[in-house]
């Protein structure tokens, strides 16, 4: 299998999805890589390194889409390249289809056959971690009057106290972030709705950091004593509410910051919209909303190392064992399969769009299969057969 890797075109993003050393993996195992010019660079891995792997260096996307089998990248699929994708051509990406319905109508246009990687993790994506670690980060330079906030340092120092960080949802990202801020010694209040996991964090975080059953209710009786607001809760796409809303800002201290790690327009922050590592942040009702859509591409190399590393076993599954029996082996893979040669197979977007679906197993022959992965469904969407 010839397998494309394309350099990152979404602005402000610099990761690549595979480095040398998946690249020399996949060779040995008898595959071609061809990597278009200097798409590693920027994450710290030049074009030498994968020459020195075994690949080829193709000089434009055109050529990298023409002469590949499939496609891998990091970001969505962005219209220009939307004419290049061939019938049956494979795409490994991070596609978001469900809030992308252009980028879901080119993909059916052209009869693609394409995996959303975000839906692929079965051990949570690297990604995560970084965006809820570089988030806090994010959020204490602009608690800074220099970049727009209130002046409040992280950390106390002798006679003054620390920030106050309300940090929504414990998962991965929202673990990263608390790590992060409690290590940096704010004062941190951690909010979940699984009672089990705020147990587990009273255990594995020091006593700066302090839990919290997650409600509207709860967070406006905090809300005005909170210098630092980090979401990392991943609100579902069909609710139309909000766990803080613009109303709720009005408690707020001015110059306080919100981080939406998130990054869901319409979602737990209702005054959200996406910025740029360019222009980062925006004001509303006196605090400072950071609303950089893809957080881990200020830190490519590392993230690159990480996420390369757990998306390849599927790149290599595909390649070695075909789309069918790699999706029958693995549950992850085959619930992120978002179209399939002109077929809709991702039962979130069609909720969202209110599209005809059909599941990944129909189109792929595998209901009566006595020995699939089963695994949960990557949301909580529940989508009306069409």
């Amino acid at each position: 299998m010839i397998i494309g890797v394309l350099k990152e075109i979404k602005n402000g993003e610099s990761r690549v999805i595979m480095t040398p050393t998946e690249v020399g993996e996949i060779i040995a195992e008898g595959h071609k890589v061809f990597i278009q010019k200097q798409a590693g660079a920027n994450a710290g891995f030049e074009d030498e390194e994968y020459i020195e792997a075994g690949a080829e260096i193709k000089k434009d996307i055109q050529e990298i889409y023409t002469e590949s089998d499939m496609i891998v990248k990091v970001k969505e699929i962005e219209p220009i390249e939307y004419g290049l994708i061939k019938e049956g051509q494979m795409i490994f990406t991070c596609i978001h289809p469900a809030a992308n319905r252009e980028e879901v109508d080119a993909l059916i246009e052209r009869k693609a056959i394409a995996f959303t990687a975000e839906d692929t993790h079965r051990f949570g994506s690297p990604n995560c971690e970084v965006a809820g670690k570089l988030g806090v980060l994010m959020g204490v330079y602009h608690l800074l009057s220099i970049n727009g906030g209130r002046g409040q340092l992280i950390c106390g120092i002798g006679g003054a106290p620390s920030a106050n960080v309300l940090i929504l949802g414990a998962g991965i990202v929202g673990k990263g972030a608390t790590q992060i801020a409690a290590s940096l010694g704010a004062g941190v209040i951690l909010m979940d709705i699984n009672i089990g996991v705020l147990r587990q964090c009273e255990e594995i975080f020091p006593k700066n950091v302090r839990t919290m059953f997650s409600n509207q209710q709860n967070i406006k009786k905090i809300l005005s004593d909170v210098d630092l607001v980090i979401n990392c809760v991943k609100w579902p796409k069909h609710r139309k509410d909000s766990l803080i809303t613009k109303d709720m800002l009005k408690l707020m201290k001015k110059g306080s910051v919100i981080v939406d790690v998130s990054a869901d327009v319409g979602g737990a922050i209702e005054t959200y919209k996406p910025t740029t590592h360019e222009n980062p942040t925006y004001v509303v009702n006196d605090v400072v909303h950071y609303g950089v859509d893809n957080i881990p591409g200020a830190a490519p190399h590392t993230t690159s190392i990480a996420y390369a590393a757990s998306v390849f076993s599927h790149i290599r599954s595909i390649a070695n064992n075909g789309i069918i029996e790699a999706c029958r082996r693995d549950g992850y893979l085959r619930r992120s399969l978002t179209v399939y040669k002109g077929v809709l197979t991702h039962e979130e977007t069609s909720v969202i769009q209110d599209r005809a679906w059909t599941t990944p197993e129909e189109v792929l022959g595998l209901i009566d299969c006595d020995d699939l992965d089963y695994v949960a469904k990557a949301t909580n969407t529940v989508a009306k057969k069409k």
